[in-house]
């Protein structure tokens, strides 16, 4: 990274209205199977609407000054279903159900038999992406262990070889998107969050086979829900010092609702932060200053060198111009820390040298 403090998204922006019922997204847990009727636009013209929403977001990403940009998510109805139901292994057609991370009971791909990607997924997505920006790009895709969770298994023996099953998938997928030029691809597993002791049986584990022979640079997300729908936030994470055992080179992290002790940051030792700085439990747009003394609490545990600026979570639930304002606090906050350090540097920097004469 050129940039310090350089800033991204964690993956969703906005969808419009005109593309999405957004109130109707809004008043259901992410869908893990398809729902085509979130969709306002007819079938035949659907994907044309998407690309001209994903215009949108890249726009309004490049117009908030973001470095590190995706493609909003925008064909997506959650972050991990477009991906989970491409694939063979699954009966769609006879759903199975679980109980949430909420506790809420939710309908989910119901598996049947072996799990494998029977085409790429989402490298249209990159490709569109890469032909209309010039900045850095990253995609996300979803974690193998999280997956696992969100499926009935009537087919492998246990879910930690369903989650190695997917893992496999992934893997063909993460290659497949590094090749149509992603800079960065971002594993999500918030389930991680949501059930540490298994993740700690064999979630790292599913990670790393998913990251297998990956040379790009890979970032995993784990957080507490989005704030929209899961209200509250715990002291601390329950699963993250053991990510550093995995395979990324970033880990994403949420601090500003939670208002997270960043202490934890040093026991994550040579990985890059991708740090979450925006609270998406209101639609009040944060002051750069508040973004800025975010920013400044991570700076103790962490060298700025390894710093990525980022939202807590996704903003595919806020309105578009709380969003949009969000984001443009966000990148005047962590230009505000970026001048504070480079001043800090040059200032140490003058007086060396007068020492030295």
């Amino acid at each position: 990274m050129s940039q310090l403090l350089p800033t991204t998204l964690v993956g969703s922006y906005t969808q419009p209205d005109w593309l999405i019922d957004r109130d109707k997204l809004g008043k259901q847990m992410p869908p893990r199977v398809r729902v085509g009727e979130l969709w306002r636009v007819a079938p035949e013209w659907l994907e044309q609407a998407q690309d001209d929403a994903t215009l949108l977001a890249i726009r309004e990403q490049e117009r908030a000054g973001l470095d590190i940009l995706t493609d909003g998510e925008v064909r997506r109805e959650s972050y991990s279903n477009r991906f989970a139901t491409a694939l063979s292994g699954l009966d769609l057609d006879n759903p199975g159900a679980i109980t949430s991370r909420s506790g809420k009971p939710i309908v989910v791909p119901r598996v049947v038999g072996e799990i494998r990607r029977l085409r790429p997924v989402q490298v249209r997505d990159i490709q569109f992406l890469r032909a209309n920006t010039n900045r850095k790009i990253k995609i996300t895709v979803p974690g193998p262990f999280t997956m696992a969770q969100q499926a009935q298994n009537e087919f492998y023996k246990s879910d930690e070889e369903l989650a190695l099953a997917y893992a496999g998938a992934v893997n063909d997928e993460i290659r497949d998107l590094f090749a149509a030029g992603a800079d960065v691809v971002q594993i999500d597993e918030p389930y991680m969050q949501a059930y540490p002791e298994k993740a700690r049986k064999y979630g790292v584990a599913a990670l790393n086979r998913a990251l297998e022979g990956v040379t790009g640079t890979t970032a995993v997300h784990i957080c507490f829900g989005y704030a929209a729908l899961v209200e509250g936030r715990p002291a601390g994470y329950s699963f993250l010092t053991e990510l550093s055992d995995a395979s990324v080179q970033q880990i994403s992290i949420e601090t500003a609702q939670s208002n997270l002790d960043c202490s934890v940051l040093s026991t994550l030792p040579g990985k890059t932060i991708i740090l979450g700085v925006l609270d998406l439990s209101n639609q009040e747009v944060e002051a750069p200053e508040l973004v800025a003394s975010r920013i400044r609490r991570a700076l103790p545990y962490i060298a700025p060198e390894r710093l990525i600026i980022a939202p807590d979570c996704g903003l595919k639930y806020l309105p578009r111009h709380v969003a949009f304002g969000k984001l443009v606090a966000m990148v005047k906050g962590a230009a505000q820390v970026r001048s504070e350090l480079q001043a800090e540097t040059s200032s140490i920097s003058k007086q060396e040298s007068q020492a030295i004469a």
